[in-house]
């Protein structure tokens, strides 16, 4: 892993990190921090209590500023204070459920959010690379039993997902009207679904389940065959670094067309259901875990989901590491420790480090 993120390049290197606070923020911070980069974060406070920005002492070694990104003002203020070299704009809102309760707001921080980053982008000289994270339910659901590429259609029933194929069209724009005659070379970044301790967000499958069982509770699933693409958060977390170095140390060589999208999924094998994730999070938890399918209405999500990843494997050289057996067991690892009073921070950063070490 030591050969695709290097941490040479990352050694005191200026990096912006919108969404810190959040899961996959707060992991990416963490990483960032132990690979010696000066990490700059700006995201709203926790919306979880736990929270493994809290838990895991994110803020101990990084610049944390909270703020809003529909706040295009304060977001401006921060970038150019920050002066990065690299951005990677992870802040969204991430739930299916809530853009149904929520959609003008998710539309506001997911699409207008982006064009916010991107255009203090254009107004901080020194960035030389943005990621923008988006999503694997950016594409038109057809509900294909193969995976997706990155040449496919975006869409999206519901509002979620159609705000990150607006999100995707965004990027695209400012990456051919603007940030690439200024010398910014600017890709998408989209993953399946990622489990991994310190995530505490209500209506995520390993957060809901865990909850439950830790209250002696039976789970109740509301699509239990569903089939998604399931890793660590770490693996994609690989690939958006990666991909931001190759970004910032190859920009002066077009033929290598690195500022474009992404896709950064599991292996085929671990394209699991639901179910199948729940049985063995209940094996690991121990007898007393118990679920079933709950008969409730709720609203459209898509089935059947897969990425195609040939491309990341091919070019960037990247690969999953962790399946989602190793996943799964790792997740219920961190968070028994939690439970038992461990150093969090700590805990994690020596995770960081074993996925690391990974070849």
């Amino acid at each position: 892993m030591e050969k695709l993120v290097t941490p040479a390049f990352w050694r005191g290197r200026r990096v912006f990190v919108t969404g810190h606070t959040g899961f996959k923020g707060g992991w990416l911070s963490l990483w960032l921090q132990h690979l010696g980069a000066e990490v700059f974060g700006y995201a709203l406070p926790p919306s979880t209590v736990p929270s493994l920005f809290d838990e895991a002492g994110v803020a101990d070694g990084m610049h944390s500023v909270l703020g809003d990104i529909p706040d295009p003002a304060r977001l401006a203020e921060a970038l150019a204070s920050a002066r990065p070299e690299v951005v990677l704009h992870l802040a969204a809102q991430p739930l299916v459920p809530l853009s149904y309760a929520e959609p003008a707001a998710t539309f506001a921080t997911n699409v207008m959010g982006t064009v916010n980053l991107l255009e203090a982008v254009r107004d901080t000289p020194g960035v030389r690379a943005v990621v923008v994270v988006s999503s694997d339910k950016c594409y038109e659901n057809h509900e294909w039993v193969w995976g997706y590429r990155e040449t496919d259609a975006l869409g999206g029933h519901d509002p979620y997902s159609a705000s990150k194929g607006c999100t995707e069209l965004v990027a695209a724009s400012y990456r051919h009207a603007f940030l690439a005659g200024q010398g910014v070379a600017l890709a998408t970044a989209r993953a399946g679904n990622v489990i991994g301790g310190g995530d505490w967000t209500a209506t995520r499958l390993v957060p809901d389940v865990l909850a439950a069982f830790a209250a002696g509770e039976p789970v109740l699933l509301r699509n239990p065959g569903a089939i998604r693409p399931w890793q660590h958060v770490l693996e994609p977390l690989a690939g958006y670094l990666a991909l931001a170095q190759r970004l910032a140390t190859e920009i002066d060589t077009p033929s290598a067309s690195w500022a474009d999208a992404w896709n950064f999924g599991p292996d085929a094998r671990d394209a699991r259901s639901v179910a199948w994730v729940v049985e063995r999070l209940a094996r690991g938890w121990g007898p007393d875990a118990r679920w079933s399918a709950s008969t409730d209405a709720h609203p459209h999500e898509a089935h059947t989901l897969k990425l195609d990843c040939s491309k990341a494997h091919s070019r960037l050289g990247w690969h999953p590491r962790w399946d989602a057996e190793t996943a799964i067991a790792r997740t219920l690892a961190w968070h028994q420790a939690w439970r038992g009073g461990a150093d969090m921070r700590r805990y994690t950063l020596d995770e960081i480090t074993a996925f690391a070490r990974q070849p």
